[in-house]
């Protein structure tokens, strides 16, 4: 056998390989997280290499704002070790999904006044959604462990205009 020959016990063949290049159809990325307050420059740090790689660059300001409040907000309220980050682009939209580890209330009052501390500190996430014509939101997490959901939907079109117009 000559000395430039290669020799591989397990050849990978190309029908395994990924035959799609990174695209906005197909952003669709999932974190797991510290709950600490470091956890949100990870997760800036993290939207801005994802939306560069898939071609949406363009929305970066509106989205990694967005990520970052959500983010902080988990990582505040938090009564679990992480919390979960999903980024994802369908129809048009980036839509971000945060999950801490934060029970929801089952007494009304005790769950309106969480609610309300959460309020307060998504004001900068409020202003951003609104101005790229988004939504908001936040509801019990379906996860077996349970915890808070929170989510924002941010047109691409509004969070294009968002960063031009910064």
């Amino acid at each position: 056998m000559p000395a430039t020959a290669a020799v591989t016990l397990c050849p990978v063949s190309s029908d395994v390989l990924p035959a799609t290049k990174p695209t906005p159809d197909n952003l669709a990325y999932s974190l797991t997280l510290p709950a600490a307050p470091a956890s949100a420059a990870m997760a800036r740090a993290a939207t801005r290499a994802a939306l560069h790689l898939h071609g949406l660059g363009d929305v970066t300001e509106a989205v990694v704002q967005t990520v970052s409040e959500l983010t902080a907000c988990a990582c505040r309220f938090s009564a679990a070790d992480d919390i979960y980050v999903s980024l994802r682009h369908r129809d048009g939209t980036v839509r971000v999904i945060v999950y801490d580890g934060h029970p929801r209330h089952t007494h009304p009052r005790l769950s309106a006044a969480c609610d309300a501390r959460r309020k307060a500190t998504r004001r900068v996430l409020t202003a951003v959604v609104r101005s790229c014509g988004g939504t908001w939101g936040l509801d019990a997490a379906r996860q077996p462990g349970g915890g808070t959901r929170m989510w924002a939907v941010l047109p691409t079109s509004g969070a294009r205009a968002y960063g031009k117009r910064r």
